[in-house]
């Protein structure tokens, strides 16, 4: 991804549900400008959720999703319909695409049910309005469209644009930790599997953030940081570290200079990293027998030393002494049943929106199991945590 892009999980995801030939696909068309869905008159045409990553106006950078009709039929059917359904958990936004001649019917009530209870914000599109002599006034989230003709279809953006939270009040990665014209240190390793030309998306986004707030950021590899911190006229205001590289970097930086990293920050940005805390107190309390879920947002190449299925669960039976079983997960698959689990492990999300990573928190919480970031497990693991969390007074608080 260059760094003029913006990546698919801060943009805002907008999925367009219905029943069947509701004209989903031809709207999410002729809002776009783009032929994205395949348009036909047989029923379930859409069988997949259709993701397109674009720049929207007057909307910006998005993520449209056209999904399979929520009347689909047949043992394929209800699982097609359970995958529009699972969209929910990553949209920001819902368009309810409606054909005029049929209106809304028991499956939009229960969709518009659904999105009130996850707090989700919707319009209602009642698509086909030029075959309507008669337009009624509807609700401020209903509105009349045609994707045929056009009609209604500039509203419907502007409409979708009105529920769009105000960008200044959305959470920040590191620039409300810091002031303008302190230096932030970035650690980053080199190594195999670091990907070739260029930084992963949390690295390039922190320093970004931090270049928003005017500070001054320096990035190097953890094979330099000695040197790095020798040269500087002053100690730094912050070090942010990979991960993986916790516990020899908190041998090198002073200790009055904050440290954290990568990790730590984005449990914060996509969560609640308050409860992340609270979540890795249960490594404490595993026994024998216990399963762990580690859960990574991202799908790779798995690599010898691979920090999810092979570092973190060696650091924890070092820690633990305990006979622990390790399942894994990545990308979008997250189980439904956690009842198993004793504990979930999730990396920081940077490829998840921040609604997708409050879902599984909040499904998390909701069976039970304590969740916890792949950070916050290796600097507890490694004695590390309180040190980690020092720019967080109010967290480090909770452990004294």
């Amino acid at each position: 991804m260059g760094l003029n892009e913006t990546a698919s999980a801060d943009r805002l995801h907008i999925g367009f549900f219905g029943k069947r030939n509701a004209g989903k696909s031809s709207l999410v068309n002729a809002i776009t400008g783009q032929e994205l869905s395949v348009v036909s008159d047989v029923l379930g045409t859409t069988t997949d959720p259709v993701r397109k990553a674009m720049e929207l106006l007057p909307l910006g950078p998005v993520v449209i999703i056209d999904t399979p009709g929520l009347d689909d039929e047949g043992a394929l059917g209800e699982l097609r319909v359970k995958k529009a359904r699972q969209i929910l958990n990553l949209v920001d936004i819902a368009v309810i695409a409606v054909d005029c001649a049929v209106g809304v019917g028991k499956e939009e009530r229960e969709l518009c049910e659904l999105l009130e209870k996850k707090n989700i914000p919707y319009v209602i599109a009642y698509n086909k309005s030029d075959l309507l002599a008669e337009k009624r006034a509807g609700s401020e989230r209903e509105i009349y469209v045609s994707a045929l003709t056009g009609e209604g279809v500039n509203e419907l953006k502007e409409k979708i644009g009105s529920l769009v939270q105000n960008a200044e009040d959305q959470k920040k990665i590191v620039s409300d930790l810091i002031e303008r014209g302190d230096t932030v240190v970035l650690v980053v390793p080199i190594d195999k599997a670091a990907p070739k030309g260029r930084l992963i998306l949390p690295q390039q986004q922190t320093i970004r953030d931090i270049l928003d707030a005017g500070a001054f950021a320096l990035v190097c590899r953890d094979t330099e940081l000695d040197e790095l911190l020798s040269k500087l006229p002053e100690a730094p205001r912050m070090v942010i570290t990979d991960s993986q590289a916790f516990g020899k970097v908190s041998k090198i930086v002073p200790k009055n200079v904050e440290l954290t990293s990568f990790s730590i920050l984005f449990a914060r940005y996509k969560g609640d990293l308050r409860e992340a805390v609270r979540g890795a107190a249960m490594l404490d309390r595993l026994k024998d027998g216990d399963r762990v879920l580690i859960s990574e947002g991202c799908t790779h190449h798995r690599q010898c030393g691979d920090i999810g299925t092979v570092k973190l669960p060696a650091w924890i039976k070092g820690y633990t002494n305990k006979n622990i079983e390790f399942e894994f997960t990545s990308g979008r698959d997250f189980p439904e049943d956690l009842s198993k689990y004793s504990l979930v492990i999730h990396c920081g999300g940077c490829m998840l929106t921040e609604r997708e990573m409050q879902y599984r928190a909040r499904h998390a919480a909701d069976s039970g199991v304590p969740m916890t970031n792949y950070g916050i497990v290796i600097a507890h693991t490694h004695g590390i945590l309180r040190r980690s969390l020092e720019p967080f007074a109010d967290i480090l608080s909770e452990l004294d």
